[in-house]
């Protein structure tokens, strides 16, 4: 019990939100605006189709949608509220109606609308009301993005599988199912955070991990050089 009590403890303090994370990225420790930096405006992506979600820290969300196949890029940035150019700081203080989101950028004839949102909710408690593991905050809500009725529909209907096949059991699927509006990318710096952050204390502690629990159900999604 001690050693459970001290591990709570130790992720509560390496939540994504708050001083903590600000403190993180003030330390010199996280690369920064460099050449390295994803943007995704130097590559053409216009033969890809998009997709739009959000389910806690996107440095968590942005890792598990790249390693699925069929999934050309993945950019993380804020969704969900009306504020125009919303920036981290007040977004992961909650000090906008923004979540965290990403943009997922897929190919059809690989991957499909309906398997991504598998992915969405295989890969995160949509139960837990604006939290997701350590992370808690409107910021950090369940939303599902439609684009269209057909995305719409596809969603509702998961979420009806779901609950009739009792897989959460008594606890109701808290999800949002919105349509989409507008999607701001988050600074530089949030792009590919896991991958370019790997001694992180956050992406040790709560990001890896559940990267490691998706890939672990979802092997028949995987890229190829993921899949051992």
């Amino acid at each position: 019990m001690k050693n459970y009590i001290l591990l709570v403890a130790f992720i509560a303090m390496v939540s994504c939100n708050g001083n903590t994370k600000s403190q993180q990225l003030d330390t010199g420790k996280v690369i920064q605006n460099t050449e390295e930096t994803k943007n995704e405006t130097t590559q053409d992506l216009s033969a890809y189709e998009t997709a739009y979600f959000a389910s806690g820290c996107f440095w968590c969300v942005e890792a598990i949608f790249e390693s699925v196949k069929g999934v050309k890029e993945v950019v993380s940035g804020y969704s969900g509220g009306s504020e125009k150019n919303p920036i981290y700081e007040d977004v992961s203080y909650g000090r906008t109606r923004h979540a965290e989101a990403v943009e997922v950028y897929y190919d059809p004839e690989v991957i499909s609308y309906f398997a991504l949102v598998q992915v969405f909710f295989g890969s995160h408690d949509p139960t837990t009301l604006n939290r997701q593991g350590p992370d808690k905050g409107a910021q950090y809500r369940s939303i599902a993005f439609y684009k269209n009725e057909k995305e719409k529909k596809t969603i509702q209907d998961y979420i009806t599988l779901l609950v009739s096949e009792d897989v959460y059991g008594d606890d109701e699927i808290v999800t949002q199912v919105e349509p989409f509006e507008k999607f701001w990318p988050a600074e530089d710096y949030h792009q590919d955070f896991e991958k370019r952050n790997p001694n992180h204390s956050y992406i040790k502690a709560v990001s890896v991990p559940r990267l490691n629990r998706f890939k672990a159900n979802f092997k028949d999604y995987l890229k190829e050089d993921l899949e051992h």
